[in-house]
């Protein structure tokens, strides 16, 4: 224990030094405290010129795909200056019902879909707003040891924090995968912890309203009883709320772990540590928190053969994971197939902006050669389509 709790007070040290803003909980609670009625007029709050300017302004640069009712982002400021005033006393007297989402669905690195939901910009800008209310009386309290869709923190924060972990003689890696985590949130569990610090009925009653709204999946209306579609700016903080409770389960147990959304990983001393944890923590998941885990997914492994966002750890390196060189190589190939029927400067455009991209997510990872021979398969891949 005197050694978990060192490494706590060393790691507290690293994370300041990536510059990750943390606040003990607390304090977090403390700063709560002095205004209590803080939580009870949100809704008011979240109406604010301020606020909604300021929730525009993101919606906008994130730009996005138009929902159900086809409206785009360019042209939501002439139909918010004719109609925004009527939206705004709907929500105000607690009649605003939300559209569905648009489901779409994305590739995945191991080459499966992963289901979207797009709503419309008008949803889009509400759940904004009402976001930048919240985030301020939850985010304090948060782990300092969950680093996605947070201020000031990202996943090379939660993949440099797991290498200095493993540092730390924690040579396995305690890999649980949530089964569709964002499809399968249960409501009544979520609304009961946002009722903790939400006072305010009328925006408790908005969110409800939101995780009900239901999905369009091509021409049919589907229910949603459960889960948090992902591609709305409210859903990664409600993903957060849910599962804090597995982070401070985490820490009540003195375990090192760093998690990112609903990915998450758990470092241990032995296998034998590793497979107990992972008895545990699989109850607590699926008793406590209602949710399922993929068992076959699931596993015990030595840190050099674990995948935590993108990257594996071999001798105390960063690394890629294999499956993000697959998925590399595939849409490489795919960017430089010469019948794609676009122009050859269009072709280049395309490639360099994935490049850049990828450079800048997976380019903390140790790999000098694989980088110079990645770089002559590529350019060989430009040559052949443009012959």
């Amino acid at each position: 224990m005197e050694e978990v709790e060192r490494h706590r007070s060393q790691s507290r040290g690293a994370l300041s030094d990536l510059n990750v803003r943390t606040q003990s909980r607390d304090s977090g609670q403390q700063r709560l405290d002095l205004k209590p009625a803080f939580s009870n007029d949100l809704l008011k709050r979240m109406l604010q010129k301020e606020n909604l300017q300021q929730a525009w302004k993101r919606v906008k640069a994130n730009k996005g795909a138009p929902g159900i009712d086809g409206m785009s982002i360019e042209q939501f400021p002439a139909w918010g200056k004719a109609n925004w005033a009527q939206v705004a006393r709907s929500l105000q007297d607690g009649i605003y019902q939300p559209s569905p989402v648009k489901r779409v669905e994305i590739d995945k690195a191991d080459g499966g879909k992963r289901p979207l939901g797009i709503p419309t910009v008008i949803d889009r800008v509400i759940q904004q707003a009402i976001t930048q209310v919240l985030m301020p009386i939850f985010d304090p309290g948060f782990s300092n040891y969950s680093f996605g869709f947070r201020p000031n923190r990202n996943a090379h924060q939660a993949v440099r924090y797991a290498q200095q972990c493993i540092k730390q003689k924690r040579q396995f890696a305690v890999d649980v995968d949530l089964s569709k985590f964002f499809d399968r949130v249960n409501h009544d569990l979520l609304m009961t912890l946002l009722g903790r610090k939400v006072r305010d009925k009328g925006l408790l009653k908005l969110i409800a309203k939101y995780l009900r709204a239901g999905i369009i999946d091509g021409q049919q209306f589907i229910a949603s009883q459960q889960g948090v579609p992902q591609g709305g700016p409210l859903s990664p903080l409600l993903s957060n709320i849910m599962l804090d409770q597995l982070d401070k389960e985490l820490e009540n147990r003195k375990h090192l772990f760093a998690r990112y959304a609903d990915d998450f990983i758990i470092l241990v001393k032995s296998r034998r540590a590793g497979e107990r944890v992972l008895s545990s923590i699989n109850r607590f998941i699926e008793q406590r928190l209602k949710l399922q885990i993929n068992r076959e997914k699931s596993q015990v492994v030595k840190v050099k053969d674990s995948q935590f966002l993108g990257f594996t750890f071999k001798a105390g390196r960063i690394n890629w994971h294999d499956k993000s060189l697959i998925k590399f190589k595939r849409q490489v190939r795919k960017l430089t197939n010469r019948n794609w029927g676009v122009s050859m400067k269009y072709q280049l455009f395309k490639i360099s902006q994935y490049l850049r991209g990828w450079i800048n997510y997976y380019g903390i990872a140790s790999g000098y050669q694989k980088c110079v021979e990645l770089d002559h398969w590529i350019r060989r891949r430009v040559r052949m389509a443009h012959l």
